[in-house]
């Protein structure tokens, strides 16, 4: 590192603040700090500005019926459909031509659609549906990779109204059996394969094995062909090739239907905490409203920008933020079947600087990632193009942050560090880049319209600087309506801790913890069930994961917690070197000791630090911190089978028992 990088590491290291560019300001859409009071004393007829943003077959009579809460309706009375919002009304203005979706195959294949062309294949599709006897309001699966099918089956089930529940590629035959089984799905949309990291990946087989598992006839099976000869299939009597089916319908033409702002776009399945994955219920004027609303706020995306989004569809950042906010927009949205690795660590930035990538909105994981690898996979490519960087899915330390801000978007880039869930629809809370100051490591203040809190366990806001819990105390567009089929388990799981039915007053629970500063900006400190009690004080996992990962030569690290005679449970950390520290393990632990003493105190001390080359995690990349936790109490380890690198635990587990 020559003397000026030096100093350039120095100077970030210390800024705890960062300014958006003038640059950028002069451009954003959204530039007047007056929205916040706006919405505030205009609440919550300022939504009007995010239905404002769509097309509307009829007027809704009002913005919010809050008379059943906490079962809250939007945009009452209004018609429209989701799909002729991303679609039709492009192609009316004129921007016909304009690219809707540019894909990028793993294998270095392209496909290209224009908002005709992409219009022309979803009625198409829409028709192909029809004919297969799928009926408004039918619930029809999706169960597919990163291909252009998927968007195009989703809008297309959209157009003819029948609402989707996208069941992600990577999970397991009775994953896709316990969803289609819980919405009473008879339809099913696969393929018969994919391709990763060159490796052609079998998923007819587990389709099928779902299907078995599936309690109820299932009318119809779809299947893409994704890898020709490379997976040789038969089809049962009730599948049909996507191709021959679809090109039995070419030239349809099918009218978008008109659904009440009320009426299920779709069902998105996401975790509980009993295990049975609960069916989160999105609408179709709220959900779209809002996706639209904060595409445009805080992501900045205008019509002829190209945008991309690396999450995958099958969950919900991609419906949000790949497929509904931005074709709702008019703007180009990349979609890249492949992983940030393959087949080199450059792949990503080799397409940022092919396509000319405005706006790229990522994962702290992968960020960590490209941090591991090293910034020089980042300087043969010409990342000018991009104007504005955003994190998703889970809060990102300090020093990622700062690595991201420096190496990809060379200073000159807002960053967005957006904290939401599925269930809220979008966004909520994050800066938006042409307004507010950033702070690395804080997600930042509520979305204008978002009563968003810190409090404590009876419900009262904390003092600056305390932990507590994250509350939001009124209700917003892209909130969930229910979970399908069970409005019992929606007031229960979400509703029921700090709300008073008595009163009417009604506090959404999302279960994580945070805390907040003296200029309101919240930082996420992780789930309820990510804090550690030791010796009666209560420690977010996140901050304590962010002292260490400040190590320099750490790229990753999970801590959990782990049972202690003595302080009932400590503090186990899990870390991973990056390339070239891995001899240094001793002084890393030493300095990842000091770094959470400096930052949290003696109570937070680890009481082991454990090196290794990967961490466990699922095939969306999230830490299973449940197998570390049963590492760290000495616990029989639980199903890894959900993992995509089984392997890994049992080679922690070994390193552990002989230390």
């Amino acid at each position: 590192m020559s003397q000026e990088d030096a100093n350039l590491e120095a100077r970030l290291a210390e800024q705890e603040a960062f300014e958006p560019p003038e640059s950028f300001v002069e451009q954003a859409n959204v530039t007047d700090q007056g929205i916040y009071e706006e919405f505030e004393e205009n609440w919550p007829e300022c939504w009007e500005r995010a239905a404002d943003l769509l097309s509307w077959d009829e007027a809704y009579d009002t913005v919010l019926e809050d008379g059943n809460a906490p079962f809250y309706e939007w945009f009452t009375g209004g018609k429209l459909n989701a799909a002729a919002n991303c679609l039709d009304r492009h192609v009316e203005d004129g921007r016909g031509d304009s690219v809707a979706i540019e894909w990028e195959g793993e294998l270095g294949e392209e496909r290209t659609y224009t908002y005709d062309e992409l219009l022309d294949e979803v009625e198409d599709v829409a028709a192909t549906l029809r004919g297969l006897g799928v009926e408004e309001d039918d619930i029809v699966t999706l169960s597919l990779p990163m291909i252009p099918e998927l968007p195009i089956a989703m809008l297309a089930c959209a157009r003819i109204g029948a609402p989707h529940s996208v069941v992600f590629a990577g999970f397991s035959a009775d994953a896709l059996a316990t969803r289609m089984n819980s919405a009473d799905s008879e339809y099913l949309v696969t393929c018969d394969g994919y391709s990763r990291r060159g490796d052609a990946l079998d998923h007819i087989s587990k389709a099928n094995e779902g299907l078995a598992g599936v309690d109820h006839a299932v009318s119809d099976v779809v299947v893409v062909d994704r890898l020709g000869d490379d997976l040789e299939h038969d089809l049962a009597d009730n599948q049909h090739d996507y191709d021959e089916l679809v090109a039995d319908h070419e030239g349809a033409t099918v009218e978008p239907v008109s659904r009440d702002a009320e009426d299920m776009l779709f069902l998105m399945y996401t975790s509980g905490t009993t295990g049975k994955p609960k069916g989160v219920k999105h609408t179709t004027g709220g959900y779209l409203a809002y996706s639209a609303w904060t595409s445009h706020a805080v992501l900045d995306i205008e019509a002829d920008d190209t945008y991309w989004c690396s999450a995958d569809i099958g969950w919900i950042t991609g419906h949000s933020y790949i497929v509904y906010g931005p074709l709702a927009l008019g703007t180009t949205t990349v979609m890249y079947e492949g992983t940030p690795d393959y087949p080199d660590k450059d792949r990503l930035w080799e397409l940022v600087e092919q396509n000319g990538v405005d706006i790229f909105y990522t994962a702290p994981t992968a960020i960590r990632a490209f941090m591991k690898w090293g910034s020089e996979y980042t300087e043969d490519h010409d990342l000018s193009s991009l104007r504005l960087l955003g994190t998703v899915g889970e809060p990102i330390n300090p020093r990622a942050w700062k690595w991201y801000y420096k190496h990809i978007g060379n200073e000159e880039c807002p960053i967005v560090d957006t904290w939401w869930q599925t269930e809220t629809g979008g966004m909520m809370i994050t800066t938006l880049p042409g307004i507010n100051t950033m702070k690395p490591g804080s997600a930042g203040p509520p979305l204008p319209g978002i009563d968003a809190r810190v409090v404590d366990a009876q419900g009262a806001e904390v003092d600056a600087g305390q932990a507590g819990y994250v509350t939001v105390n009124n209700p917003w567009p892209g909130m969930l309506r229910t979970l399908y089929d069970n409005d019992e388990r929606f007031v229960q799981e979400y509703w029921d801790e700090y709300s008073d039915e008595a009163t009417d007053e009604w506090v959404y629970f999302p279960e994580d913890g945070a805390k907040i500063d003296d200029d309101g900006y919240i930082t996420i400190l992780g789930r309820v069930d990510d804090v550690i009690n030791v010796s009666g004080h209560r420690l977010g996992t996140m901050e304590i994961e962010s002292a260490v990962v400040g190590v320099e030569g750490i790229a990753e690290a999970a801590v959990v917690g782990g049972d202690h005679e003595v302080k009932g449970e400590a503090v186990y950390v899990y870390a991973i070197p990056e390339d070239g520290y891995e001899d240094r393990e001793a002084d890393l632990e030493e300095e990842a000791m000091a770094a959470v003493l400096d930052s949290i105190g003696p109570i937070a001390k680890p009481e082991e630090i454990v090196f290794t080359h990967e961490l466990p995690k699922t095939r969306s990349g999230k830490i299973m911190r449940r197998l570390l936790e049963d590492i760290a109490s000495g616990n029989e380890l639980g199903n890894t089978s959900t993992l995509r690198n089984p392997d890994v635990v049992d080679d922690i587990a070994e390193q552990v028992s002989t230390d």
